[in-house]
């Protein structure tokens, strides 16, 4: 809104240093400021809010034994509301929102947010143990990466001209001028992209600013790649593929940075309010977009390492489980118990030094993602 705005009134008057609303990295800055101010506005009336309406986490009997998850059931949830809230009117209010880059984000998040919403709405107000039904779930995550597989492969020309030489491409991690051309199988690749990393994060969400703090640590590296690829001056210079229009997803991504540090102040321990599937499906939705959209998809397991991690620990539990269950009549755990996260925090060490470790350990891939433009 304001960049129009600001576009307008400079057309009609000579407003010294109105033009400084063009410039990408002012509207970023700006975006994240205002997604700050919002959570720290809205984010204790929301909090009273469900405090009021009794709308709690309940209790999960795997976890009553381990730290202090007995502790927790009652604390506030759905606090992914918070998030949204101060990532997409940020994102109004700064960014281009004729840009297509931007609107896709944008319907994304907000899809996978009304899916989060519905699966907790479900759970805590409904009180249905299992809240929204698998696939169901599954249904909103395919039909979403439906949505933008189809967009992305039939109308290409819509984000700009350099994207519809490259909507089907993906780049190679450390090789030099290597990009996979996937065609018409591109489709199925960003269903099972958006589907996975939504998945993903949601697992992630299980101790306190833990899965907050790692996308906000994975977004940040995410905006430094899409202002590098929608600048080609940078690109060439690094020798990446240039995007003409992806810089204006840094809006989106410095709204979310300021979201997550805003929701952290809430989150973190002891949290005041859980994130809930609302939140997190939302953002794990918005992280595979974005690698989607500045083409970026095979950087995906190294900066949300943490994220495939921690899917990875649950595919291997369960696979071990009914490998073991079937050979030997007893199903066997190679973990203590997963996710990850619950392992460790089973073997003794407190959920603030896990989540501590976690995020050093989300830096380390974000400074890793950042070589792979020059180790090639």
């Amino acid at each position: 809104m304001f960049y129009f705005l600001a576009k307008w009134l400079k057309s009609l008057y000579d407003i010294p240093g109105i033009g400084v609303f063009q410039y990408i990295t002012f509207r970023a800055a700006a975006s994240a400021i205002t997604a700050l101010l919002i959570s720290f506005y809205f984010g204790p009336k929301i909090i009273a809010f469900l405090k009021r309406k009794q709308i709690g986490e309940q209790a999960k009997e795997e976890l009553q034994t381990i730290g202090q998850h007995n502790t927790k059931a009652g604390t506030p949830t759905m606090g992914g509301l918070i998030v949204l809230l101060a990532l997409l009117l940020p994102t109004l209010l700064w960014a281009n929102m004729l840009n297509m880059f931007v609107i896709l984000i944008f319907i994304t998040t907000l899809w996978m947010g009304f899916v989060g919403f519905i699966d907790d709405y479900l759970k805590v107000v409904k009180k249905l143990p299992k809240g929204l039904i698998g696939r169901y779930k599954i249904v909103g995550q395919v039909t979403i990466g439906l949505f933008i597989g189809i967009v992305i492969y039939f109308f290409p020309e819509t984000f700009s001209s350099t994207f519809s030489q490259f909507n089907t491409s993906t780049t190679v991690p450390f090789a030099k001028n290597v990009n996979l051309d996937f065609g018409i199988f591109y489709i199925p690749v960003v269903i099972f992209i958006i589907t996975a990393t939504s998945n993903a994060v949601n697992l992630t969400d299980g101790l306190d600013g833990l899965s907050i703090g790692t996308v906000g640590i994975s977004v940040l590296a995410l905006a430094i790649i899409a202002y590098i690829t929608g600048n080609v001056k940078f690109a060439e210079y690094l020798n990446i593929i240039y995007i003409d229009g992806s810089a204006e997803l840094v809006i989106f991504c410095t709204a979310l940075i300021g979201a997550s540090l805003g929701f952290l102040w809430y989150n973190s321990y002891p949290a005041q309010i859980f994130m809930g599937d609302t939140g997190s499906l939302a953002l794990g939705g918005a992280i595979g977009a974005l690698c989607i959209l500045i083409k970026k998809e095979f950087l995906l397991p190294i900066v949300g390492g943490v994220f495939f991690a921690e899917t990875l620990s649950v595919i291997i539990q369960v696979s071990y489980f009914k490998y073991t269950k079937k050979k030997y009549g007893e199903g066997r755990r190679i973990f203590k118990i997963a996710p990850l996260h619950h392992h460790f925090e089973k073997s003794g060490l407190h959920e603030s030094k896990i989540v501590t470790r976690f995020y050093i350990i989300a830096v380390m891939l974000a400074i890793i993602v950042m070589t792979t433009f020059k180790v090639r």
